[in-house]
């Protein structure tokens, strides 16, 4: 006799697999996920079908994604694409998995920037998170990206095709930006490496296993040197009055004011995201 799996019985099993693993609401939502990427359903679908059936064969697509869950590899990675801004994004081991915060950074870009057609470049384009929501979201944007990974841009170049949005995209090492051209930019935006060598031992093994680790670590020495290189590029390359947008480590948030201050610029905002940690900035240049 074969036997049958419902929607209900493949969600108390991944729970099961993965207890041992990670936290219960998190077993519980990559349930959900998985589920709603095999089944091609909602999920509200999937709460109002608990009871039906699944085939074999999807159950044990389900199941090999669960065994690679409990290797720590993030799903984002195992599936191949995530959600970003109300967008999908394909994601893989050379391009950083969004985060909730760097979506409240995309969102105060857009919401203060009601202009049409204005000069946008951003650095470090890892997955084209960035640049491409706010392709898709400003009314005639000239949006730019640069980043030191040529295999970032290709998956970055794909997303900008799924979401259909032209961003053109440099493969360029921001800490060398005097050996290119740069045109002269409304908006300057990056999420640039940021999280110091000393705070390795405090992150997941998930992400220190999988994520690329010269989009997330910048030397104990050293840790604004991105800042202080793109801030110089900007003085240069942003138009009177542009705008600087950074996502910033919430514990260098009093140092980054400070730098932007000492460069010159105006306007300098310390930004909390909805855990009212300080992990954005944003500056103005002078008239």
């Amino acid at each position: 006799m074969i036997q049958t799996n419902t929607i209900q019985s493949t969600i108390n099993y991944i729970k099961k697999e993965l207890e041992k693993i990670y936290p219960v609401r998190e077993t519980e939502s990559m349930a959900y996920i998985l589920l709603e990427y095999v089944l091609k359903y909602t999920r509200t679908q999937i709460q109002l079908n608990r009871s039906e059936n699944i085939s074999n064969d999807h159950f044990k697509q389900i199941d090999t994604y669960t065994q690679e869950l409990k290797t720590s590899k993030p799903i984002q990675y195992i599936l191949g694409e995530t959600e970003f801004y109300d967008l999908t994004f394909k994601v893989n081991e050379y391009t950083l998995i969004p985060r909730p915060e760097t979506e409240e950074l995309v969102h105060a870009v857009i919401n203060e920037n009601k202009e049409e057609g204005l000069q946008i470049l951003d650095i470090g384009t890892g997955s084209g998170c960035i640049p491409i929501s706010l392709a898709k979201n400003l009314k005639g944007a000239c949006v730019s990206s640069a980043d030191i990974s040529a295999e970032a841009i290709e998956k970055a170049k794909e997303n900008a095709e799924l979401n259909q949005v032209d961003v053109h995209f440099f493969h360029r090492d921001i800490l060398n930006w005097k050996n290119f051209d740069w045109d002269n930019f409304d908006i300057i935006v990056s999420n640039p490496p940021y999280v110091t060598e000393a705070e390795k031992s405090k992150m997941e093994k998930n992400v220190l296993d999988h994520e690329p680790h010269t989009a997330l670590f910048v030397s104990d020495h050293d840790p604004l040197i991105f800042y202080r290189t793109i801030a110089e590029m900007a003085l240069l390359h942003l138009k009177k009055g542009g705008k600087l947008y950074f996502e910033i480590n919430e514990s260098l948030g009093n140092e980054m004011a400070a730098l932007l201050e000492q460069k010159g610029f105006n306007s300098i905002r310390l930004r909390s995201d909805i855990n009212g940690k300080n992990r954005m900035v944003s500056a103005i240049k002078p008239q």
